[in-house]
């Protein structure tokens, strides 16, 4: 069989529906600005969780308190997220922006997962999160970065 012909039957056979990717944009303790500035750009509803606000705040450091947990920034069809959350190689070029993969089902993320690491190396296991979701990520086999996530209790599209 030649390598076309694999690649085709590969792809049908892990064919996932996917709901939607999202830019997930990683600062060094600036995310709050740097979401400001561009909600005051492009518009949209700002969504902004500081460690401070969740039950991570007494497991890590004070001074992270005011850190972005997560952010979120929402116009029609328009989604960019961020966080101040930098893994412990430090930010570097290239680990600023994941792909966030927003998925349908715990099926298909774990599908997802599974594809997504062949090859690569995961860094965060899926796991249960306090704000009810299955998430995890990975970087993949050519070095991008991927978010996986799937709202256990959010309402069916």
């Amino acid at each position: 069989m030649s390598n076309s012909c694999v690649i085709a039957s590969l792809q049908h056979q892990n064919r996932i529906n996917l709901k939607q990717i999202i830019s997930y944009l990683t600062f060094n303790g600036n995310c709050r600005e740097a979401m400001t500035f561009y909600q005051e750009c492009l518009g949209g509803e700002l969504m902004v969780q500081a460690i401070s606000e969740t039950p991570m705040a007494d497991k890590l450091p004070p001074e992270m308190a005011d850190c972005i947990l997560h952010s979120t920034l929402t116009q029609d069809g328009f989604t960019l997220m961020a966080s101040d959350m930098v893994g412990d190689m430090g930010l570097i070029r290239g680990n600023n922006v994941s792909l966030m993969l927003n998925c349908s089902s715990e099926e298909e993320i774990r599908a997802a997962y599974k594809n997504l690491s062949m090859g690569g190396q995961t860094t965060h296991q899926l796991e249960d999160t306090f704000w009810g979701a299955l998430f995890g990520d990975l970087t993949d086999k050519f070095g991008n970065q991927w978010l996986l996530h799937f709202e256990k209790n959010a309402p069916d599209l």
